[in-house]
C-alpha cells in the first residue's frame, strides 16, 4: 500500500524553529522528528563518496571505470584479461583459441597488492574477434566453468542452450552520428518497450527490426522517450530481463552491440531519448552464467545469511556495503551511458533494495515506517551515489525510481538531503484503476476520489503517471482494454458493427488515459501496444505453453487493419501525446474548478487549458455552467470525436464565450455522458 500524503503541514503545525532543519525536512515539518536519521543517511553517503574517491581527490566518474580495467581488452597490441575473484586458487581462460583445454599459456596470475584480482596478458594472435571463451575457476573444495563477471558480450548456443562469453573487438568502432543528443525532460512522454516481443511474428525480435518497424510508430505517435526492458543479458527469456546474469553484456538474443547502438542513434536522430531499464536490485541465482558462485564464495557479490536470497523473486541480493560491489554497480551505470549513449535509467526494484524486508506486504501508512530500523542504509547510499555519478557524467540524464513505499526524499536533489532521482513512478495509479474497474460499478465512480488518487504525491517530487505498464499486461492479469471488453474484443471490434460493450470500453479507455496524463506530475508512460488496446496478455515461451511465442509479440496487424476499431484508439493516443508536447501542461499545477460528485463531473484547469470529464455513464448535461477566467474557449481534443471512434456529440467548431454575471464569469457547456474534453483559453 502506498503512503497517502495530504501535502505540507499547515503553518500552525510546523515546527516553531526550523533554523536547524535542512532540505526535505525544512519543507515538511512532519519529517522533523526524523531529522537526525535523514541527516545521518545523507552524511553516510557523503562519507562513502569521500572514501571511494580518495578523500575527494578524484571524481566518482574516475572511480567508476572498472569496465575498462576488468574483463578482456586489447591494450597496446596485447590482450589483457582481469577478474576480481578473491576466493579463487587458480583461474584459466578456456575457449575456441585453446580447444577449451586448461594450459599454462592461458593461466591467470594473482596481482600482488590487489585484493583478489587476477590477470592474464597474451599476444594479439592468441585470441581473435568472435572466439567463445569462459573462465575455469578453481577454489578450495571445488572448481567449475564460469562466465567472467565483467564480460561485455555473452552468447547462447542454439543447440546446447549453453552461454559463453565472446571476444568482441570489431576492426572498426561504431561511429556515433548523434552522440551529443540531449533528452527533453518536460514533458517526459515514455513508451515502455521490449525488443524481443516488439514484432508481429512469433519469434524473438531484433534491435534492427525494432529500429525499422517499431521505432517509426513511436516517432509518429509523438512520444519523446523509449524505456527499453531486458537489455542486460539474462538466461531465461521469460524473466522479462529481470533475472540478470551478465550486467555489462547487451542481450545477444536481439543482435550485436553495434546494432543496439544503431537503434539508439536512430532514436536520437528522431528526438527520442533512450532510457534503460537497469536491474541493480538483485541478480539471477545461476552459477555457470551469473555471479551466484563465481569462485567458490556465494557471498562474493551478495549478502550472507538470511539476506542472501530474495524471498519472493528467487534471486540473490547485492551486498551494497562492499566497496567492490559498489565499484561493480557504479561502473555498470557509467558503462551503459558511455559505451551505448543511453540517456538514463529506470532503476528496477528500488523498494526491495532499501528495506530489509523488501517492503513485502507492508503498508507505509506513517512516516515512522521509513525510519524504524528496517532500512538498508547501504542501499540508500548506493542509490545516492549512482544518481550523483550519473548526473556528474551527464547533467541532462534521466533517472527514474520504481518505488512504491513513498520514501521521502527519493526524488529530491542530493543537495537537499534527498537521493537524487529525477522522477519516481507513481505506482499507485495503475493499481487504483484496476481496483476501480474490478470493484466499483460505473454509476458509483467518485470523481473526487479519482482526482485525489491521480494527484497524490509529494509536492516537491516529479512523478511518472501511467494507467498501465507491462506489469498489468502479463498472463494472469488483464490490460485495461481486455478487462473492459473481455471476449467481445474478438468479435466486436469491426468498424461495421455496433457493440455496447465495445463502445463503453473505448470511451473509458480514452478517458482513463487522458485524465492520467492530464494530472501527471512531470511525466507519462504507456506500454507498447496497450495504447491502442492490444487484446491479449503477454506470455513468454515456457514449458506450460509448449514454448510458444504466440503471446510474446505485439499484433501490429490489428491496429494497421482499417476495418478494426483499434485504429481509433491509436489515433486518439497520438493526438493526446502531441497535445501534451505542444501545450507543455506538465510544467504547471492543475487547479480544480468543478468536483460534482452527484453528476460525476470533474473539471480542472492547467496552464490555461480546461479539462472536462464526465464519468456519468448515462446522463448528458446541457448548459452546464461554471466559473472560469473571462474569455473565449475552443475545443482542441475530444474523446468523442469520430476520428477516435466516438459518437460525434460535440461540435468542435463552436466557440465558447464566458458570460459575466456581476460576480462570476460563467462558461456554459454541453457535457455528454462518458466523455473527456480539452478546451483552450483563446483570448
Amino acid at each position: 500500500m502506498i503512503m497517502k500524503f495530504q501535502g505540507r503541514a499547515p503553518a500552525a503545525k510546523r515546527a516553531e524553529d526550523n533554523t536547524q532543519l535542512m532540505g526535505i525536512v525544512k519543507n515538511d515539518s512532519y519529517l522533523a522528528p526524523f531529522n537526525e536519521a535523514i541527516s545521518g543517511r545523507h552524511n553516510h553517503a557523503v562519507e562513502r563518496i569521500k572514501e571511494l574517491t580518495n578523500g575527494g581527490k578524484q571524481t566518482l566518474s574516475e572511480f567508476a571505470n572498472g569496465y575498462n580495467y576488468y574483463g578482456l581488452h586489447k591494450v597496446n597490441g596485447k590482450w589483457v584479461f582481469r577478474e576480481w575473484a578473491p576466493n579463487a586458487t587458480n583461474i584459466y581462460l578456456i575457449g575456441d583459441f585453446n580447444n577449451w583445454e586448461r594450459n599454462e599459456d592461458y593461466q591467470c596470475r594473482r596481482i600482488e597488492g590487489a585484493a583478489g584480482d587476477w590477470e592474464l596478458v597474451l599476444d594479439e594472435e592468441k585470441i581473435h574477434h568472435g572466439d567463445l571463451f569462459k573462465m575455469y575457476v578453481l577454489w578450495n573444495g571445488g572448481e567449475g566453468e564460469r562466465i567472467p563477471a565483467w564480460a561485455q558480450r555473452v552468447v547462447q548456443d542454439e543447440g546446447t542452450k549453453i552461454f559463453s562469453a565472446q571476444v568482441w573487438c570489431p576492426e572498426e568502432e561504431y561511429q556515433w552520428k548523434h552522440k551529443t543528443f540531449k533528452p527533453n525532460k518536460s514533458p517526459l512522454l515514455i513508451y515502455e518497450c521490449h525488443i524481443g516481443m516488439g514484432q508481429d511474428a512469433e519469434k524473438v525480435g531484433t534491435y534492427t527490426e525494432f529500429k525499422e518497424k517499431v521505432l517509426p510508430r513511436i516517432v509518429e505517435e509523438g512520444y519523446n522517450a523509449i524505456q527499453i526492458m531486458a537489455i542486460q543479458e539474462h538466461p531465461y527469456y521469460g524473466s522479462f530481463g529481470y533475472h540478470v546474469s551478465s550486467f555489462f553484456a547487451p542481450s545477444s538474443r536481439f543482435g550485436t552491440p553495434e546494432e543496439l547502438k544503431e537503434l539508439i542513434d536512430e532514436a536520437h536522430a528522431n528526438g527520442i531519448a533512450v532510457i534503460m531499464d537497469i536491474v541493480h536490485s538483485h541478480a539471477v541465482k545461476n552459477e555457470r552464467e551469473g555471479l551466484g558462485n563465481l569462485a567458490g564464495d556465494p557471498n562474493q557479490y551478495f549478502y550472507p545469511g538470511e539476506r542472501h536470497e530474495h524471498p519472493a523473486w528467487d534471486s540473490l541480493c547485492f551486498d551494497y556495503g562492499k566497496n567492490e560491489v559498489l565499484h561493480f554497480l557504479l561502473s555498470n551505470c557509467k558503462y551503459w551511458l558511455e559505451e551505448f549513449c543511453f540517456d538514463g535509467f529506470r532503476f528496477d526494484g528500488v523498494t526491495s533494495m532499501i528495506y530489509y524486508d523488501h517492503g513485502l506486504g507492508k503498508a507505509f501508512t506513517d512516516y515512522s515506517f521509513y525510519y524504524d530500523g528496517n532500512e538498508d542504509d547501504d542501499a540508500l547510499v548506493y542509490l545516492t551515489m549512482a544518481n550523483q555519478l550519473i548526473h556528474e557524467l551527464y547533467p541532462e540524464a534521466l533517472t527514474i525510481a520504481e518505488e512504491m513505499s513513498g520514501l521521502p526524499g527519493l526524488a529530491s536533489p542530493i543537495s537537499e538531503q534527498g537521493m537524487g532521482f529525477d522522477y519516481k513512478l507513481n505506482m499507485g495509479i495503475p493499481d487504483y484503476w484496476i481496483k476501480l474497474l474490478k470493484e466499483v460499478p460505473d454509476e458509483q465512480w467518485h470523481v473526487g476520489d479519482i482526482y485525489y488518487e491521480l494527484t497524490n504525491k509529494r509536492a516537491e517530487e516529479h512523478t511518472i503517471s501511467y494507467a498501465e505498464s507491462h506489469d498489468q499486461a502479463l498472463v494472469g492479469d488483464k490490460t485495461i482494454f481486455f478487462r473492459l471488453t473481455d471476449k467481445e474484443v474478438y468479435t466486436g471490434m469491426s468498424v461495421f458493427d455496433h457493440n455496447l460493450v465495445i463502445d463503453r470500453a473505448m470511451a473509458l479507455h480514452k478517458m482513463i488515459r487522458l485524465i492520467t496524463l492530464a494530472t501527471a506530475g512531470g511525466g507519462y508512460l504507456a506500454f507498447m501496444g496497450n495504447e491502442w488496446g492490444h487484446p491479449e496478455w503477454i506470455d513468454f515461451p515456457r514449458q506450460g505453453n509448449n514454448w510458444s511465442y504466440a503471446h510474446a509479440r505485439r499484433l501490429w496487424s490489428l491496429v494497421d487493419n482499417p476495418d478494426l476499431k483499434f485504429k481509433y484508439l491509436n489515433a486518439f493516443d497520438s493526438a493526446m501525446i502531441h497535445f501534451a508536447t505542444e501545450s507543455n501542461i506538465l510544467d504547471y499545477e492543475p487547479r480544480v474548478l468543478v468536483r460534482d460528485i452527484e453528476r460525476q463531473l470533474l473539471i480542472f484547469e492547467r496552464r490555461g487549458y480546461l479539462f472536462v470529464f464526465s464519468f456519468n455513464p448515462t446522463t448528458s448535461y446541457t448548459d452546464y455552467q461554471f466559473d472560469v477566467p473571462a474569455g473565449k474557449y475552443i475545443t482542441i481534443l475530444n474523446t468523442d470525436n469520430p476520428a477516435f471512434g466516438g459518437d460525434n456529440r460535440i461540435d468542435e467548431r463552436v466557440e465558447h464565450f464566458t458570460q459575466y454575471t456581476g460576480k462570476e464569469n460563467l462558461l456554459s457547456l454541453y457535457i455528454p455522458a462518458r466523455i473527456g474534453m480539452v478546451l483552450k483559453f483563446d483570448n
